[in-house]
Parts: C-alpha cells; sequence; structure tokens
C-alpha cells in the first residue's frame, strides 16, 4: 500500500514552528517569507482535516493533534538526518565523534583548533562516553577508545598510542617517606575501578597506608590531586600539561597500561571521517614524539 504522505515542505514548515514556537522564526530557519510558512500550515490543516495551532496571531499555541504530529516530525527528521548523514561523502557538515570525557578535555580538545582550520566546513560535535560504540545504532562517524582488542566487527581501527599510566600527585605535596607516602588520601574514580590495582601490579609498587576517596569521575580526581587532595594513578596524556607547567609530579615515572588508545571508525569510506583520523593519527604521532612519557 502507497504512503499517504503530506508535502515535505509542509511538514518541514509545521516542525520548524512547532519547534521554534513562533512562524517568524521558523521562516527564518527556512529561509523563507513569513506567509510562506504560514501557507504550508493552512495547506498541511486542510490536508489531515485538523487544526494544528489555536489562540491569536501574536500567541499560537499547538493543539492536542498538533502536539501529537510535533514529536513524531522531530524523531522522523532526526532519523532523515542520520540516513543521510550515513551515506554522504563529502568534505562538509557534521561529523559525530564518541570519545571518553577526560581525553577530550585534557587531550583532544586544546589540539582540536588545528583541525578546524585545516577544514573549516567539517562541524566536529563531541560527545563524551567511553562505553562500547555501535556504530549502526548510535550514529557516530569516528569513536576514540582506551582499550584492548578484539575491536569491534566491521570497523576500521586506527592506533593512536599506548598507554602508560603513573602515580601523579602536587608539587606542594609532600612526599612523606623515600618512597612511600604512608597517610596521604588515595584518590580513586569509579568510571576506572582497577586503576591503582593495575598499575601497582605493572610497576611492583606496593601500597602505601592511606584514607581511600572515591570520585565520580576521573576529572573529578585529577583536579582533587591537582589541589593536594591526595595522590591519583593517571595516564600520561592527562597530566603532561599539569607535569611540564609544575603543578603534578610523576616520583616514579610512567608505565605501560597494556591498553592503547585507538580511533575507530565505520569500514565503509567517508571523506570526512577519513580526514579527522589521518589528522589524529598525526597529532598522536607528533605528541608521542614529542612528549615521551618518563620513565
Amino acid at each position: 500500500m502507497a504512503r499517504r504522505i503530506p508535502s515535505l515542505n509542509a511538514l518541514r514548515a509545521f516542525e520548524a514552528a512547532g519547534r521554534q514556537g513562533r512562524m517568524t522564526l521558523a521562516a527564518d530557519e527556512l529561509n523563507v517569507t513569513h506567509s510562506a510558512i504560514s501557507r504550508q500550515i493552512r495547506h498541511l490543516e486542510a490536508i489531515l482535516g485538523v487544526p494544528l495551532f489555536e489562540g491569536p496571531k501574536n500567541n499560537l499555541r499547538l493543539t492536542e493533534a498538533g502536539t501529537s504530529l510535533l514529536i513524531g516530525l522531530g524523531s522522523a527528521f532526526d532519523q532523515i538526518d542520520a540516513s543521510v548523514r550515513l551515506v554522504a561523502d563529502t568534505e562538509e557538515g557534521a561529523l559525530d565523534i564518541s570519545c571518553p570525557g577526560t581525553f577530550s578535555m585534557r587531550w583532544l580538545i586544546p589540539r582540536l583548533y588545528r583541525f578546524q582550520a585545516e577544514h573549516p566546513k567539517i562541524e566536529v560535535r563531541l560527545t563524551a562516553s567511553s562505553r562500547p560504540v555501535d556504530f549502526d545504532r548510535d550514529g557516530f562517524d569516528v569513536a576514540i577508545w582506551v582499550g584492548d582488542p578484539p575491536w569491534p566487527k566491521g570497523t576500521e581501527v586506527v592506533p593512536l598510542f599506548p598507554e602508560q599510566t603513573g602515580l601523579v600527585l602536587a608539587q606542594s605535596l609532600p612526599q612523606t617517606a623515600e618512597d612511600g607516602f604512608d597517610g596521604v588520601p588515595q584518590l580513586h574514580t569509579r568510571t576506572r575501578p582497577r586503576a591503582w590495582e593495575d598499575w601497582l601490579h605493572r610497576s611492583g609498587r606496593t601500597v602505601w597506608n592511606g584514607p581511600r576517596v572515591d570520585h565520580e569521575h576521573f576529572y573529578f580526581m585529577l583536579e582533587a590531586a591537582r589541589a593536594g587532595l591526595g595522590i591519583c594513578v593517571a595516564p600520561w596524556p592527562y597530566v603532561i600539561d599539569d607535569i611540564h607547567a609544575g603543578r603534578l609530579k610523576a616520583p616514579f615515572g610512567f608505565t605501560d597500561s597494556g591498553h592503547h588508545y585507538v580511533a575507530l571508525r565505520r569500514a565503509r569510506r567517508n571523506r570526512k571521517a577519513s580526514l579527522f583520523c589521518s589528522w589524529l593519527q598525526e597529532e598522536a604521532d607528533s605528541f608521542s614524539a614529542a612528549y615521551p612519557a618518563e620513565q
């Protein structure tokens, strides 16, 4: 059975007006006149046989039917947008990136201006996430991960650098023993609960007596360490700027964690994703050469 769908222009005009709350704003968004928006909505109401707006012209409100239609159209247009971007292969438009939040803040964002300068027509949209990405379900173009293989099927893997972690603390925090920090709070994060255990195992160090303090996010833990509230285990890329600026110190250097930073993208070629991943790999290579983790 053929679908009975009103004019797409009429649906777009109504969706924009309903979402914006005013026809003048919808007209600006769609680059048409106010009368064109009004005409399309009247045409849509005639086809559907129900009013979509009510009230005076200067204070229109959605009717019950209009509210229901707006909800459905919002989801439908989002799906259309995602489907179009999935098959589009241009060097402009949105590029959706999934990336751990602290990595975005501490490493990616401070360097992202260089990519934007080279490709000003690509809009990089970052989403903070450390969970596995399903490219078919989530709609991301690229996902930056820290972990181990095997990587998800149907993805192309772009290696960035191995992860190295170390014990870090504020320069102002005195070391209470030659090789230890008895009594100093141990800072942990719920997003990476095994960080201390893994580092102690790989470094061969022993644990010191000190109260345990848990933080909900990695970034909170790093800020607590910078403030001299305790010691924590952190990856080299997250603390490089603080160490070079003298805000943090790493008395025992850094040790390979066994994990790797990688960028994952759909196996199907996409020009925007290819440009971003090529730039990302160059940045990672330059970073590794310029700032090798101290052993």
